[in-house]
Formats: structure tokens, sequence, C-alpha cells
């Protein structure tokens, strides 16, 4: 299956929250313990880009599509970067071709390039390094990496973070195999109280051209990226997070973006609870004033909003405080009603689904 492609014109840019209660939203392996990653000065959590394109991979292959870059780490070793590869390249057969034709030749080149990125979607955001050991003739033909369009910057959260002690050396009583009696072991558990993470990320047009990223391809993150939240954050030391706002904004020029939006959300100090006391999405209020004028000042340079938020997320715009609706409005008086569209993310997801057999 080779991707259809309809040429991306302008670029866009995402902001992306989500929160997690008692949880470790990125543990750092260095620390010796896995610790959830902090801003040693500002307490801000971290969370990488890497581990936010890991549930998206993720929810992309639940979703049926091909994904190269697998979370092979349970599935043995057959499961090789080159193994992919080929699994990837199965439809595209070198005897079919007479190689020693220039035209079949490049035929078969420009074959490997688009089944394997029709079967790799992962690699048509995210991009990959190829460096496969192989001595498949196919592999000679792929370029040595692949510069993703889409990327997103670490995520931090917006308020300074607690660890909670409660779970640093969280005890589990359990049964011993040889006598029955209770025993317990040190799981050395260590996660914050709560955080509301905020991303800031980019589709570039340019870049798209090169790895064939779709439209479709774009307006799949509209779903994608809340519902690989809701879905594959369900591990032991995940589990607890949850989508809090998405926006997209497509912008009507070539090469024109406005650039940290995300920089543009607070915490509204007079109506949230003190860093230190936040516990849940309830403790606080996102000021989105900042946001929204911005995108008022660049109204003529946008095409369009996608937009959706968590119905329990309190917002303040202007002086007033309100659920996802208040932001909406406020969106529709400073871009244009047409512009605004908010996004259904269970009815919307179907179409992105993937209709290969």
């Amino acid at each position: 299956m080779t991707a259809t492609n309809t040429d991306i014109e302008n670029r866009s840019e995402i902001v992306f929250l989500y929160d997690a209660v008692d949880a470790n939203p990125n543990g750092n392996p260095l620390s010796g313990s896995n610790r959830p990653r902090i801003d040693p000065q500002t307490q801000q959590a971290i969370v990488t880009d890497v581990r936010l394109k890991r549930y998206l991979r993720d929810q992309l292959e639940d979703d049926g599509h091909g994904v190269y870059i697998r979370n092979v780490q349970d599935e043995g070793e057959q499961y090789t970067r080159a193994k992919l590869l080929e699994d990837r390249l199965k439809a595209v057969d070198p005897d079919d071709y007479d190689l020693n034709d220039e035209d079949e030749a490049q035929q078969f080149r420009d074959d490997i390039f688009g089944e394997f990125l029709g079967e790799s979607v992962d690699v048509r955001y995210f991009g990959a390094t190829m460096s496969v050991d192989t001595d498949e003739e196919y592999a000679k033909h792929l370029p040595d990496h692949f510069t993703g369009p889409v990327q997103f910057s670490p995520g931090k959260s917006l308020h300074a973070v607690n660890e909670n002690e409660e779970y640093d050396s969280l005890t589990s009583v359990i049964a011993t195999q040889e006598n029955k009696q209770q025993g317990g072991f040190d799981l050395d558990d260590h996660r914050i109280q709560y955080g509301l993470i905020g991303f800031h990320g980019l589709v570039d047009e340019h870049g798209a051209a090169d790895t064939t990223l779709s439209q479709a391809d774009v307006e799949r993150l509209d779903t994608l990226c809340w519902r690989a939240i809701k879905n594959q954050t369900i591990s032991r030391s995940k589990v607890g997070q949850e989508p809090r706002l998405y926006c997209r904004v497509e912008y009507a020029d070539e090469s024109f973006h406005l650039g940290g939006l995300d920089k543009d959300l607070r915490l509204d100090e007079d109506a949230s609870k003190p860093d230190e006391e936040l516990r849940n999405v309830r403790d606080l209020t996102v000021a989105v004033d900042d946001f929204v004028r911005r995108l008022a000042n660049a109204s003529e340079q946008i095409n369009r909003v996608r937009v959706v938020a968590s119905d329990v997320l309190e917002l303040s715009h202007d002086g007033e405080r309100g659920g996802p609706e208040l932001l909406y409005g406020a969106l529709r008086d400073a871009v244009g009603d047409d512009a605004i569209e908010v996004v259904d993310v269970y009815d919307e997801h179907t179409a992105t689904l993937s209709t290969s057999e």
C-alpha cells in the first residue's frame, strides 16, 4: 500500500496539554531509580518528545497502520530493524525488475521508496535512521535517514511539581511460593503528585514532501494525540494521565508560523491553588488570554484552528471563567467563526484508521 498524498501547502503549529495524577510521566533511567524527570531549577516536570512519540507510534500500530520503529522489547530477536525493513518491503520483489535497464532500475527504486513510506506511517511523521545491516538489494536504494516533518519539543509542566513521597518505598505484600507466608519487597516507585504538561509541535510543509506526509496524515494528529494518551498510558506507573487540551493552528502563508504558542498558556494564579497544593485538574484554571490574543493578531495568516478541550478543564479569558465553550467562543471572536473547528475525537478518528487488509 503506497500512501496517497495530498500536498501540504502550509505549516501547522500544535499545542497539546495532558496531565498526570500520582504517575511517573517520564522516568529517567540514568537516575538509577527511574525517577520522574524534573528541572532542578524550576521544579517543572519534563517529558521528552521521545516519550510522546512512543505513545503516538503505539496508537498508530493499534489503529492498524504500519509502524517501522516498533515497541519490540517483548517480541524477541526476530523483530530486528532489518526484519522490520523486510516486512515493510515484502511487496517489492527485485526479481520483478530488470535492474540492468535504467528505467526499470529507477522504477524499482521509486517503488521501494514509496512502499516503505506507505507501510511506515511513523516515518512519514517523525523520520528515522536507516542504518540496517542487510545485504538485500532494496536496502541500497533507501537514504541513510529520513528527517521527520512533525516534531515536538520536550514537554514541561505549567507549574512546579512535587514527588509523592508515599510511593518512594512502596511495599507490596506477596505470598511466597515456598511457604505461602506473606512477605514484601521494595518497588522503589517514584511518582509526581500532579502535573499539567504542555507540548509544542510543528508540522513543516517543506519536510512533508520528503516523507510523503499527506494532509490526511496531518489531520490524523487531531485525534491521534488525544487517543494515544487515553489508550497508551495503561501501565502501572503511567496510569492516571489524561488529555486536557489539543489545538492545531493551520496557517495560510507558506513558511509562516507564530512559534511558542505553548508559552501563551499559563496557570491563572488567582483561580488556581498554589503549586504545592495541586492534586488534580480541578485544582487549577488555565488562562488563555495571551494565546487568544496572539491568534487574533495573526488572524489574516490563519486558515483554520482545530481544537478540543476536556470538559473538566477550567479556563479563564478576559476576566471570565468557564469550560471549553469559553475557549471556543473566544477563538471564534479572534479568528472568525468559519475558521474554528471543534474536533469530535471519537467520531472523527474512524476516518483515519487503516483500510489495508
